[in-house]
């Protein structure tokens, strides 16, 4: 019985090692292309101006129940009937903590003209820690300890923990982040919206928000099947057969689109946005999105 939980070990160490290595290999060009992205984007995207924490005035805007009292600008107030809060340009580099989803879903793909879920996340990510580090912004991976950081060093070490990391459920389920923080969530979004809900709300104790990208195959959203099919549940085993496959295609095709729109509900009520993006689409337009997103006050 020893011998045989040994050579199990040993198979699963081989195993996991040829899976690090595939990972591996597949690094420099996920870099490259997040590389061309990031540099497509940039050319679109001019100097930006965010309120934040620094003294140089920027705009007066409306107070909302969540400022408090003390945010009103009460000499800017008298001037009128309604509250105001003053705001101020962003001097002080901010944190955006990134992650990728690593379930088994995530490694889906139609087709051999598309990539897998996981690998699009990861360029969409890196591309946007890329902008973001140029811009004197500090990135960090959701759930690895180490400091975040700006500029070569940040992006070099949010690269490779996006590309080749496990992105583990326990980094959102009981995330370990700062007050206020802005958050980037990339994955499939297929588990159950009630746990998605859980797993914001946490975010929410923290007054923490951010944008959703949602990643998807096309054959996820259109069901092209037909015929006879069988459907291999990821990680699971469990499948499912379709004598005719074509008959169950827009009771799918409802119940998809059920799913999208309480995940948009919820990211509203927590105060995030949500992007969805198909894998069978340029990726440039996700990380402009993405960046935009960012950018903006939020």
């Amino acid at each position: 019985m020893v011998q045989g939980a040994d050579r199990n070990t040993e198979r699963r160490v081989v195993a996991l090692r040829h899976e690090g290595e595939d990972a591996a290999a597949r690094l420099p060009a996920l870099l490259a292309e997040a590389d061309r992205i990031a540099a497509t984007v940039a050319q679109g995207v001019h100097g930006r101006r965010r309120s934040g924490i620094g003294e140089t005035f920027w705009q007066y805007r409306h107070h909302r129940p969540e400022d408090g009292r003390a945010a009103v600008d009460w000499r800017q107030s008298a001037k009128s009937d309604q509250l105001f809060v003053r705001q101020n340009e962003w001097e002080a580099a901010n944190t955006v903590s990134l992650w990728r989803d690593g379930s088994a879903s995530m490694q889906f793909a139609s087709s051999r003209n598309v990539p897998t879920k996981a690998d699009r996340a990861a360029v969409c990510l890196i591309a946007v820690a890329a902008l973001l580090t140029q811009g004197g912004e500090r990135v960090s991976v959701l759930g690895e300890s180490a400091i975040a950081r700006t500029g070569a060093l940040g992006l070099e070490r949010a690269s490779r923990r996006l590309a080749l990391g496990p992105g583990a459920a326990q980094s959102v389920e009981a995330p370990h982040i700062s007050r206020f923080s802005r958050i980037v969530l990339s994955s499939d979004f297929l588990d159950p919206p009630e746990t998605w809900a859980a797993r914001l709300s946490r975010f929410a104790t923290q007054e923490a928000n951010g944008v959703l990208l949602r990643v998807v195959d096309p054959a996820e959203e259109d069901f092209p099947y037909s015929g006879r099919t069988r459907f291999e549940a990821p990680g699971s085993g469990e499948t499912l057969l379709f004598g005719r496959a074509e008959e169950a295609r827009n009771a799918y095709r409802a119940r998809w689109a059920q799913h999208g729109e309480q995940l948009a509900a919820l990211a509203r009520q927590f105060g995030w946005t949500m992007i969805t993006h198909r894998t069978d689409r340029p990726a440039t337009s996700a990380v402009l999105s993405l960046f935009k997103t960012l950018a903006r006050d939020v």
